[in-house]
């Protein structure tokens, strides 16, 4: 299972000198397992870069949104696989009681926010409201549950003959604790996450930050290293970086957390998920 790093950051794309390292694109990650086929999670200003580097070969590409909020989809009408004519394309998403994901993509892509229509498009474009539970894709099993932010929000367990990725960029598991971690069972997307060899998780925020932001529906890095470490996965992604921390900030952040299973997402980062069922195999190995 391979996986690649296009846009790490939450809230607002950030682009120019002082996030040039980290990157300043809104949340995209690709996952391949299978030759002819990819899985995208979400559609921030990330899928542009990925849309420009599809292979030609590619027959069907899986976009799994974990929630409608704008910075998770506004890169989807620029995405290059949507114009290419004949390539299926499969969106997954969160229907809400006002509208089934057909109808609340629609908002965003129709005039006057976009000028092409989903309708219009010349890919073979098919749209799922994406089941609570596990679905199948090429090569490709996913759970899909619901995880606390504001509005319908899933998390993403994807699971390859090679190994188990966990995706839940939007997460505030912390929310209405005493103390956290608590109970797994009391635990927001811990089944999602648990035992994973790769989570990428929300960390938008330092520890001193939170005070401020409870109930925005984000993570302390302290809150995902120990739901991170709770879960006993092989490694963590600290994703969706916040616009108001630059390169500088992250530096500072990260040098200082002190458990070595902990990365801060970086575009362009290649994570390849070598061995899977640590428990039957051994640890999980990764190549960067």
């Amino acid at each position: 299972m391979n996986v690649t790093l296009w846009g790490v950051r939450g809230s607002v794309p950030t682009p120019g000198e002082a996030t040039a390292r980290y990157g300043g694109n809104t949340a995209c990650v690709a996952v391949a397992s299978a030759d002819d086929s990819i899985v995208v999670l979400d559609a921030g200003t990330g899928i542009c870069a990925l849309g420009a580097h599809l292979p030609e070969g590619l027959g069907r590409v899986d976009i799994l949104l974990s929630h409608l909020h704008m910075d998770h989809i506004i890169g989807l009408g620029f995405f290059a696989g949507l114009y290419r004519p004949g390539l299926d394309v499969h969106i997954w998403g969160p229907g809400s009681t006002v509208g089934r994901l057909r109808e609340r993509l629609s908002r965003y892509m129709s005039p006057p926010l976009f000028p092409v229509r989903l309708r219009e498009l010349p890919c073979h474009l098919t749209l799922h409201d994406v089941p609570l539970g596990t679905f199948d894709l090429p090569a490709t099993s996913v759970t899909a549950g619901l995880v606390c932010h504001p509005g319908t929000t899933v998390g993403y367990r994807l699971v390859d003959a090679e190994g188990t990725v966990a995706y839940v960029p939007d997460h505030e598991p912390a929310l209405g604790c005493a103390v956290f971690p608590s109970e797994p069972r009391w635990t927001s997307g811990f089944d999602l996450v648990s035992g994973a060899d790769l989570l990428i998780h929300d960390a938008q925020y330092a520890d001193h930050e939170y005070a401020d932001h409870v109930g925005w529906g984000h993570s302390s890095i302290g809150h995902a290293i120990a739901l991170a470490r709770q879960a006993g996965v092989g490694r963590l992604v600290a994703f969706h970086h916040d616009p108001a921390h630059d390169d500088a900030a992250l530096d500072r952040l990260y040098g200082t957390v002190g458990w070595p299973a902990v990365s801060p997402a970086r575009e362009g980062d290649r994570y390849a998920v070598i061995t899977a069922a640590r428990s039957a195999r051994g640890p999980s190995t990764f190549g960067r």
